[in-house]
C-alpha cells in the first residue's frame, strides 16, 4: 500500500527520472511523501478494522477470502508441519 501510494506521486516520478538513486534517497520530498503514505495507510487500516469490528458479515467475508484465495489454512498447515511450500487441499 505504501509503495503504491509513492508510485502515484508525479513529483517522485520526476525526481526518480532526473536524479541518481543516491540523490533521490536524499530528497526531502521523498521523506514527506513517505510520511503521507504511512498516514494514509494508518487511516485506511483503522477504518477497515473499525468496519470489521462492527460488522459480522464483513468478518465472514474476510474469513472466506483468507481461507480461499489467501490459502490461510494451507499456509498454517505447512508451517505446522515444517514444509516450506503450502500443501494442496
Amino acid at each position: 500500500m505504501i509503495k503504491g501510494k509513492l508510485m502515484e506521486s508525479e513529483k517522485l516520478q520526476e525526481q526518480a527520472a532526473n536524479n541518481t538513486k543516491e540523490q533521490f534517497a536524499a530528497s526531502p520530498d521523498l521523506a514527506i511523501e513517505i510520511l503521507g503514505a504511512v498516514m494514509d495507510a494508518l487511516t485506511a487500516h483503522t477504518a477497515m478494522s473499525k468496519q470489521a469490528l462492527e460488522t459480522e458479515k464483513l468478518r465472514a467475508d474476510m474469513k472466506d477470502v483468507l481461507l480461499g484465495a489467501c490459502k490461510l489454512w494451507e499456509g498454517l498447515r505447512a508451517k505446522a508441519t515444517g514444509n516450506d511450500a503450502p500443501t494442496q487441499g
